[in-house]
Protein backbone atom coordinates (compact mmCIF):
# COMPACT_ATOMS: atom_id res chain seq x y z
CA UNK A 1 0.00 0.00 0.00
CA UNK A 2 2.99 2.33 0.44
CA UNK A 3 2.85 3.21 -3.11
CA UNK A 4 -0.76 3.47 -3.26
CA UNK A 5 -1.02 6.43 -0.81
CA UNK A 6 1.15 8.26 -3.01
CA UNK A 7 -1.62 8.37 -5.87
CA UNK A 8 -2.43 12.15 -5.85
CA UNK A 9 -6.20 10.98 -5.54
CA UNK A 10 -8.70 11.62 -2.78
CA UNK A 11 -8.57 7.67 -1.71
CA UNK A 12 -6.87 8.36 1.68
CA UNK A 13 -9.95 11.20 2.34
CA UNK A 14 -12.62 8.14 1.66
CA UNK A 15 -10.70 6.03 4.01
CA UNK A 16 -10.70 8.81 6.78
CA UNK A 17 -14.14 10.10 5.95
CA UNK A 18 -15.55 6.52 6.22
CA UNK A 19 -13.29 5.00 9.17
CA UNK A 20 -11.57 2.66 6.75
CA UNK A 21 -14.59 0.99 5.76
CA UNK A 22 -14.83 2.17 1.65
CA UNK A 23 -17.57 4.07 0.55
CA UNK A 24 -20.90 3.79 2.44
CA UNK A 25 -24.53 5.37 0.99
CA UNK A 26 -23.63 9.02 -0.23
CA UNK A 27 -24.87 11.75 1.38
CA UNK A 28 -27.00 14.80 0.45
CA UNK A 29 -28.33 17.97 1.25
CA UNK A 30 -31.75 17.45 0.21
CA UNK A 31 -31.91 14.15 1.69
CA UNK A 32 -36.15 14.25 2.57
CA UNK A 33 -36.48 14.12 -1.13
CA UNK A 34 -34.11 11.36 -1.23
CA UNK A 35 -35.82 8.88 1.26
CA UNK A 36 -36.54 5.88 -1.48
CA UNK A 37 -32.88 5.16 -2.01
CA UNK A 38 -32.49 4.48 2.01
CA UNK A 39 -36.31 2.93 3.25
CA UNK A 40 -38.68 0.29 1.09
CA UNK A 41 -41.53 1.34 3.19
CA UNK A 42 -41.54 4.43 1.87
CA UNK A 43 -42.03 3.29 -2.08
CA UNK A 44 -45.85 4.38 -3.06
CA UNK A 45 -46.43 6.48 0.31
CA UNK A 46 -47.36 9.58 -1.91
CA UNK A 47 -49.58 7.45 -3.83
CA UNK A 48 -48.38 9.21 -7.36
CA UNK A 49 -45.49 8.42 -9.48
CA UNK A 50 -42.83 9.88 -8.31
CA UNK A 51 -39.29 10.33 -10.65
CA UNK A 52 -36.28 12.35 -8.37
CA UNK A 53 -33.09 13.09 -10.01
CA UNK A 54 -30.23 14.43 -7.45
CA UNK A 55 -26.77 15.45 -8.32
CA UNK A 56 -24.07 16.05 -5.72
CA UNK A 57 -20.33 17.54 -6.29
CA UNK A 58 -19.09 17.76 -2.62
CA UNK A 59 -15.51 19.48 -1.46
CA UNK A 60 -15.40 21.54 -4.66
CA UNK A 61 -11.60 22.53 -5.62
CA UNK A 62 -10.27 19.17 -3.97
CA UNK A 63 -9.02 16.44 -6.39
CA UNK A 64 -10.56 13.61 -6.40
CA UNK A 65 -13.99 14.70 -4.11
CA UNK A 66 -17.13 12.30 -4.24
CA UNK A 67 -19.36 13.10 -7.30
CA UNK A 68 -22.92 11.39 -7.37
CA UNK A 69 -25.83 11.30 -9.27
CA UNK A 70 -29.11 9.16 -8.36
CA UNK A 71 -32.49 8.46 -10.32
CA UNK A 72 -35.27 7.25 -8.42
CA UNK A 73 -38.93 6.04 -9.36
CA UNK A 74 -41.45 5.19 -6.93
CA UNK A 75 -45.41 4.45 -6.93
CA UNK A 76 -48.06 3.01 -5.53
CA UNK A 77 -49.77 0.09 -7.22
CA UNK A 78 -53.53 0.47 -8.36
CA UNK A 79 -56.18 -0.65 -6.19
CA UNK A 80 -53.77 -2.34 -3.73
CA UNK A 81 -52.13 -1.79 -0.86
CA UNK A 82 -48.54 -2.07 -2.26
CA UNK A 83 -45.78 0.12 -3.45
CA UNK A 84 -43.29 -0.63 -5.50
CA UNK A 85 -39.88 1.63 -6.19
CA UNK A 86 -36.58 1.45 -8.47
CA UNK A 87 -33.17 3.33 -7.36
CA UNK A 88 -30.09 4.13 -8.96
CA UNK A 89 -27.11 5.14 -7.66
CA UNK A 90 -23.95 6.22 -9.43
CA UNK A 91 -21.39 7.33 -6.59
CA UNK A 92 -17.52 8.30 -8.08
CA UNK A 93 -14.62 9.13 -5.31
CA UNK A 94 -11.20 10.00 -7.37
CA UNK A 95 -9.97 6.52 -9.25
CA UNK A 96 -12.70 4.70 -6.87
CA UNK A 97 -16.61 4.29 -7.92
CA UNK A 98 -19.19 2.66 -6.54
CA UNK A 99 -22.90 1.75 -8.24
CA UNK A 100 -26.00 0.47 -6.55
CA UNK A 101 -29.49 -0.87 -7.97
CA UNK A 102 -32.39 -1.68 -6.15
CA UNK A 103 -36.00 -2.39 -6.37
CA UNK A 104 -38.39 -1.91 -3.18
CA UNK A 105 -41.74 -3.12 -2.49
CA UNK A 106 -44.00 -1.52 0.50
CA UNK A 107 -47.14 -2.99 2.26
CA UNK A 108 -48.91 -0.26 3.82
CA UNK A 109 -51.89 -0.15 6.52
CA UNK A 110 -54.57 2.21 7.41
CA UNK A 111 -54.34 2.58 11.28
CA UNK A 112 -57.68 4.69 11.14
CA UNK A 113 -60.99 4.81 9.21
CA UNK A 114 -60.21 9.10 8.60
CA UNK A 115 -57.01 7.42 6.35
CA UNK A 116 -54.54 10.13 8.31
CA UNK A 117 -52.87 7.42 9.92
CA UNK A 118 -50.95 4.85 8.29
CA UNK A 119 -47.52 2.41 8.78
CA UNK A 120 -45.55 0.58 5.93
CA UNK A 121 -43.54 -1.79 6.02
CA UNK A 122 -40.86 -2.56 3.20
CA UNK A 123 -38.25 -4.51 1.92
CA UNK A 124 -35.06 -3.79 -0.36
CA UNK A 125 -33.46 -5.89 -2.59
CA UNK A 126 -30.15 -5.21 -5.48
CA UNK A 127 -26.95 -5.41 -6.01
CA UNK A 128 -23.64 -2.93 -5.59
CA UNK A 129 -20.99 -3.21 -7.76
CA UNK A 130 -17.42 -1.33 -6.88
CA UNK A 131 -14.86 -0.91 -9.19
CA UNK A 132 -11.58 0.86 -10.03
CA UNK A 133 -10.96 3.67 -13.04
CA UNK A 134 -9.01 1.60 -15.77
CA UNK A 135 -6.60 4.25 -15.86
CA UNK A 136 -5.65 3.42 -13.10
CA UNK A 137 -5.49 -0.45 -13.53
CA UNK A 138 -3.52 -0.07 -16.33
CA UNK A 139 -0.64 2.28 -14.75
CA UNK A 140 2.69 0.49 -14.63
CA UNK A 141 3.65 2.35 -11.76
CA UNK A 142 1.08 1.02 -9.57
CA UNK A 143 0.38 -2.43 -11.48
CA UNK A 144 2.54 -4.00 -8.61
CA UNK A 145 0.24 -2.81 -5.66
CA UNK A 146 -1.24 -5.35 -3.64
CA UNK A 147 -4.52 -3.86 -3.19
CA UNK A 148 -5.24 -3.70 -6.70
CA UNK A 149 -5.06 -7.51 -6.87
CA UNK A 150 -8.28 -7.29 -4.54
CA UNK A 151 -10.67 -5.75 -6.37
CA UNK A 152 -13.95 -7.68 -7.09
CA UNK A 153 -15.84 -5.93 -10.08
CA UNK A 154 -18.52 -8.40 -9.70
CA UNK A 155 -21.97 -7.06 -8.19
CA UNK A 156 -22.90 -7.91 -4.81
CA UNK A 157 -26.04 -8.40 -4.30
CA UNK A 158 -27.70 -7.25 -0.33
CA UNK A 159 -30.96 -6.60 1.12
CA UNK A 160 -33.05 -4.14 3.20
CA UNK A 161 -35.69 -3.64 5.38
CA UNK A 162 -37.57 -0.27 6.70
CA UNK A 163 -40.72 1.12 8.08
CA UNK A 164 -42.44 4.43 7.60
CA UNK A 165 -45.26 5.71 9.58
CA UNK A 166 -47.23 8.81 8.89
CA UNK A 167 -49.56 10.76 10.83
CA UNK A 168 -52.08 14.07 9.97
CA UNK A 169 -49.08 16.42 9.67
CA UNK A 170 -45.57 14.01 10.58
CA UNK A 171 -43.97 11.04 9.17
CA UNK A 172 -41.23 9.34 10.85
CA UNK A 173 -38.69 6.43 9.21
CA UNK A 174 -36.56 3.73 10.41
CA UNK A 175 -34.71 1.25 8.23
CA UNK A 176 -31.36 -0.81 7.55
CA UNK A 177 -31.09 -0.10 3.79
CA UNK A 178 -27.94 -3.09 3.76
CA UNK A 179 -28.44 -5.86 6.34
CA UNK A 180 -25.22 -7.92 4.86
CA UNK A 181 -21.33 -7.11 4.73
CA UNK A 182 -19.62 -7.39 0.89
CA UNK A 183 -15.85 -7.88 2.13
CA UNK A 184 -14.19 -7.31 -1.46
CA UNK A 185 -11.78 -9.94 -1.01
CA UNK A 186 -9.77 -7.27 0.36
CA UNK A 187 -8.04 -6.93 4.18
CA UNK A 188 -8.22 -3.46 3.83
CA UNK A 189 -11.22 -2.17 3.67
CA UNK A 190 -15.32 -3.33 2.68
CA UNK A 191 -17.59 -2.62 0.46
CA UNK A 192 -21.18 -2.46 2.45
CA UNK A 193 -21.55 -2.42 6.08
CA UNK A 194 -25.07 -2.45 7.91
CA UNK A 195 -26.10 1.33 8.39
CA UNK A 196 -29.35 2.55 10.15
CA UNK A 197 -31.31 5.58 9.38
CA UNK A 198 -33.69 7.10 11.31
CA UNK A 199 -35.33 10.12 9.82
CA UNK A 200 -38.64 12.33 10.51
CA UNK A 201 -40.67 15.62 9.94
CA UNK A 202 -43.39 17.38 10.81
CA UNK A 203 -45.45 20.43 9.31
CA UNK A 204 -47.17 23.45 10.73
CA UNK A 205 -49.59 25.50 8.07
CA UNK A 206 -47.98 28.93 9.58
CA UNK A 207 -51.01 30.49 7.30
CA UNK A 208 -52.62 30.31 4.25
CA UNK A 209 -49.49 31.22 2.05
CA UNK A 210 -46.69 29.57 4.59
CA UNK A 211 -45.63 26.24 5.76
CA UNK A 212 -42.89 25.61 8.16
CA UNK A 213 -41.41 21.88 8.19
CA UNK A 214 -38.38 20.81 10.42
CA UNK A 215 -36.89 17.50 9.46
CA UNK A 216 -34.10 15.32 10.62
CA UNK A 217 -32.06 12.54 9.11
CA UNK A 218 -29.65 9.99 12.08
CA UNK A 219 -27.32 8.02 9.99
CA UNK A 220 -25.16 5.50 11.67
CA UNK A 221 -22.86 2.99 10.00
CA UNK A 222 -21.29 -0.18 11.78
CA UNK A 223 -17.96 1.23 12.63
CA UNK A 224 -18.48 4.98 11.88
CA UNK A 225 -19.34 7.91 13.92
CA UNK A 226 -22.48 8.94 14.25
CA UNK A 227 -23.79 11.33 11.00
CA UNK A 228 -27.09 13.78 11.91
CA UNK A 229 -28.64 16.51 9.87
CA UNK A 230 -30.97 19.00 10.86
CA UNK A 231 -32.87 21.11 8.33
CA UNK A 232 -35.50 23.62 8.39
CA UNK A 233 -37.83 24.42 4.90
CA UNK A 234 -40.69 27.01 4.44
CA UNK A 235 -42.88 26.51 1.86
CA UNK A 236 -44.02 29.80 0.15
CA UNK A 237 -47.07 30.65 -2.04
CA UNK A 238 -47.12 26.72 -2.25
CA UNK A 239 -44.03 27.99 -5.43
CA UNK A 240 -41.26 28.26 -3.24
CA UNK A 241 -39.18 26.22 -0.70
CA UNK A 242 -36.53 28.02 1.34
CA UNK A 243 -34.33 26.40 3.59
CA UNK A 244 -31.16 26.04 5.67
CA UNK A 245 -29.45 22.82 6.67
CA UNK A 246 -26.80 21.73 9.25
CA UNK A 247 -24.86 18.52 9.43
CA UNK A 248 -23.02 18.16 12.60
CA UNK A 249 -19.32 18.34 12.55
CA UNK A 250 -19.03 18.65 8.89
CA UNK A 251 -20.89 21.73 7.01
CA UNK A 252 -23.89 24.14 7.04
CA UNK A 253 -26.45 24.51 4.28
CA UNK A 254 -28.78 26.45 2.45
CA UNK A 255 -31.44 24.91 0.43
CA UNK A 256 -33.87 26.56 -2.45
CA UNK A 257 -36.39 25.28 -4.50
CA UNK A 258 -38.98 25.86 -7.15
CA UNK A 259 -41.97 24.92 -8.15
CA UNK A 260 -41.83 25.49 -12.19
CA UNK A 261 -45.11 23.88 -12.74
CA UNK A 262 -47.92 21.61 -11.84
CA UNK A 263 -45.95 18.37 -10.36
CA UNK A 264 -42.00 19.49 -11.37
CA UNK A 265 -39.88 21.06 -8.95
CA UNK A 266 -36.71 22.08 -9.12
CA UNK A 267 -33.66 22.80 -6.75
CA UNK A 268 -30.53 23.62 -5.15
CA UNK A 269 -28.35 23.35 -2.11
CA UNK A 270 -24.94 24.39 -1.33
CA UNK A 271 -22.94 23.23 1.97
CA UNK A 272 -20.45 25.46 3.81
CA UNK A 273 -17.87 23.20 5.19
CA UNK A 274 -17.08 23.56 9.13
CA UNK A 275 -14.52 20.53 9.02
CA UNK A 276 -11.01 20.37 8.67
CA UNK A 277 -11.50 20.52 5.05
CA UNK A 278 -12.49 24.29 4.81
CA UNK A 279 -9.38 25.48 3.92
CA UNK A 280 -9.24 22.99 1.01
CA UNK A 281 -12.71 23.70 -0.65
CA UNK A 282 -15.10 26.13 -1.35
CA UNK A 283 -18.31 23.99 -0.61
CA UNK A 284 -20.44 21.44 -1.76
CA UNK A 285 -23.12 21.72 -4.50
CA UNK A 286 -26.26 19.98 -4.92
CA UNK A 287 -29.21 20.00 -7.79
CA UNK A 288 -32.88 18.21 -7.44
CA UNK A 289 -35.15 17.53 -10.14
CA UNK A 290 -38.13 16.38 -8.71
CA UNK A 291 -41.18 15.37 -11.24
CA UNK A 292 -44.57 13.51 -9.16
CA UNK A 293 -47.26 12.08 -12.19
CA UNK A 294 -50.85 12.09 -11.00
CA UNK A 295 -51.10 8.02 -12.17
CA UNK A 296 -52.58 6.33 -10.29
CA UNK A 297 -54.97 9.00 -8.34
CA UNK A 298 -54.32 9.31 -4.91
CA UNK A 299 -56.63 7.52 -2.57
CA UNK A 300 -55.69 9.30 0.16
CA UNK A 301 -57.53 11.91 1.82
CA UNK A 302 -54.78 12.91 4.00
CA UNK A 303 -52.32 16.51 4.25
CA UNK A 304 -49.76 16.62 1.74
CA UNK A 305 -46.56 16.15 4.15
CA UNK A 306 -44.26 17.49 0.97
CA UNK A 307 -41.25 14.55 1.67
Amino acid sequence: MKQFRNIPVLLVFALMHFNGFGQQLPQFTQYMYNTISINPAYAGSREVMVVNLLGRNQWIGVKGAPVTQTLSVHSSVPNTNLGVGLSFINDKLGYEKTTYAFADVSYTINLDSWDEYKVSFGIKGGFTKYSIDDELLNDPEYSSDPFLNTINNNWNPNVGVGVYFRGDSFYFGFSAPKLFTNKNNSEYFSLDRMTYFLNGGYVFNVNNNLIFKPTFLVKYTDGAPLSVDLSTLFFINENLWLGASYRFSDSFGAIVNFKIMDGVTVGYSYDYITSNLKTSTSGSHGILLNIELNFPKPRCLCKDLYN
